[in-house]
């Protein structure tokens, strides 16, 4: 300014254009949206980045921690494992270790008991993340933690047996011993076992109580040489045997058509102390001593095996256990057995088998049996050999009735098997080189079509295993 005049000059213009388009510039460029999508999309991209990278350190977590679970939980289970020898915690180390997760191991604790193991383990691997750590997240944890138990609930088993003439054939009598013998070893794991009981019933063409039981029921005393007692087809509907019924002594006298020999020792009620029931036992030696002498003998009635084999499970039949304890012919740790129907801890369950099917059974005319006399010849004579010699061939058919035959057999097998079923009995059948009829009938008595085995030759003993399986049951409880 010069006596209050602007002054200008070339280089204030010079000034004022530089500003001008520095100014005109910037509108320019306010104005301008073309950048702002690579903006946005460079964002993106590097949000995408991030997620995706989140995606692969979540998914290598969660093929780490399956892995790891998937581990201790086969680890658990063989460790709880009550035939297993070694010592659960190593059981446990010695998978993870092979499983090439040793270092991830934390915690392994187990408790047992006589009829029961319970192993619980932890695990637990860190994994450093890949592009988590973009977001301030630079490790995950992958935790596995699981428990398995096995144990033996109170268990009351009546193994029902066929020892039938039949089972004569194909080495069956000593496919059925080994097959029994694991079972039994398999179920009890020991005398000292007060847990599981078993009652052994074998059948042929009836069952002998044996002198201890049959002193115990009401009955009509005919002769002391076997001790079968005839149960109405009425009883075949409860599970029970009716103790305040008066049950007839069944006769004693071997059946043989042929009639060439005075064959004795295979009448159709059993006459030795071996082909006996068992009741309440936990002894497996003397068990297996007992199935080891068995011997094939007569005709087969399945539903007269099934009826003793229930109703030796049955509550009612308490007092006879106890009578039998007293006589020193059952285990006294289980005289509050048999449980009640409704004790949830106590399972209750039949392992029915057979070689064949129910067949006709005959008995001789109430008139030839009434007397001392009588009783005492066909204790003395196989009833055709007495008669081809001293019946004419004409009066044969009045010295003898049908008591049974197939079907009435049939009808009553599943009359019994339904009424235990009622009960909440479990019920495995084995139809051991069966036809299919046979088949039929076991799997209609079994508890299901899943209880039911139709085996051949040593095939038996798989299925007495798997039975056994069952019942001491090893479970993952967490």
């Amino acid at each position: 300014m010069v006596n209050g005049h602007e002054v200008t000059g070339p280089g204030s213009a010079e000034k004022r254009r530089s500003t001008r388009y520095a100014m005109d510039f910037f509108r320019l460029f306010r104005r301008d949206e073309g950048g702002a999508i690579t903006v946005f999309s460079i964002f993106m991209i590097l949000t995408m980045l991030l997620l995706g990278g989140i995606g692969v350190d979540l998914m290598r977590h969660e093929m780490v921690r399956t892995q790891l679970q998937a581990t201790l939980d086969r680890a658990v289970l063989a460790a709880a494992d009550l035939d297993q020898t070694l010592d659960p915690e190593d059981v446990v180390a010695d998978y993870f270790a092979k499983a090439g997760m040793g270092d991830y191991l934390t915690n392994v604790t187990h408790n047992e008991g006589l009829n029961f193991r319970n192993v619980y383990a932890e695990a637990e691997v860190t994994l450093n993340t890949t592009l988590m750590h973009l977001a301030g997240i630079t490790t995950l944890t992958a935790p596995a933690v699981g428990a398995a138990e096995e144990r033996i609930a109170k268990v009351e088993v009546s193994m029902v047996l066929d020892i039938s003439g039949s089972m004569a054939n194909n080495n069956k009598m000593s496919n059925l011993e080994t097959a029994a013998n694991t079972f039994i070893d398999t179920v009890l794991r020991g005398d000292s076992n007060e847990d599981v009981s078993i009652s052994l019933v074998p059948y042929s063409e009836h069952v002998n109580a044996g002198r201890d039981l049959f002193d115990l029921l009401y009955t009509r005393r005919q002769h002391n040489y076997s001790h079968c007692i005839e149960i109405p087809d009425s009883h075949f509907s409860q599970a029970s045997l009716n103790q305040s019924y008066r049950f007839d002594q069944m006769q004693h006298f071997q059946w043989n058509y042929d009639g060439r020999n005075n064959s004795l020792t295979d009448t159709v009620c059993p006459r030795y102390d071996y082909e006996t029931i068992t009741t309440f036992s936990r002894n497996a030696t003397k068990l297996k001593e007992q199935v080891r002498d068995f011997r094939p003998r007569a005709g087969t009635s399945i539903f007269l095996g099934m009826k003793w084999g229930v109703a030796l499970l049955d509550p009612s039949a308490r007092n006879l256990v106890n009578g039998m304890i007293g006589k020193g012919k059952a285990d006294p740790v289980f005289s509050a057995r048999p449980a009640a129907y409704d004790d949830i801890e106590t399972l209750k369950t039949v392992i029915l088998m057979t070689d064949g099917k129910n067949d006709r059974s005959n008995r001789i005319a109430d008139r030839r049996y009434d007397s001392a006399g009588e009783i005492e010849d066909w204790n003395r004579y196989n009833f055709w050999y007495y008669l081809y010699r001293y019946v004419s061939s004409y009066q044969r058919s009045s010295w003898y009735y049908q008591k049974y035959d197939a079907g009435i057999g049939d009808t009553l097998t599943e009359n019994i098997c339904e009424a235990a079923k009622e009960r909440g009995i479990v019920i495995w059948a084995i139809g051991f080189e069966v036809d299919d009829h046979g088949a039929d009938v076991m799997r209609d008595c079994a508890s299901s079509p899943s209880h039911f085995f139709r085996v051949e030759g040593i095939e038996i003993q798989d299925a007495f295993e798997a039975i056994a399986r069952q019942i001491n049951q090893l479970r993952l409880i967490q």
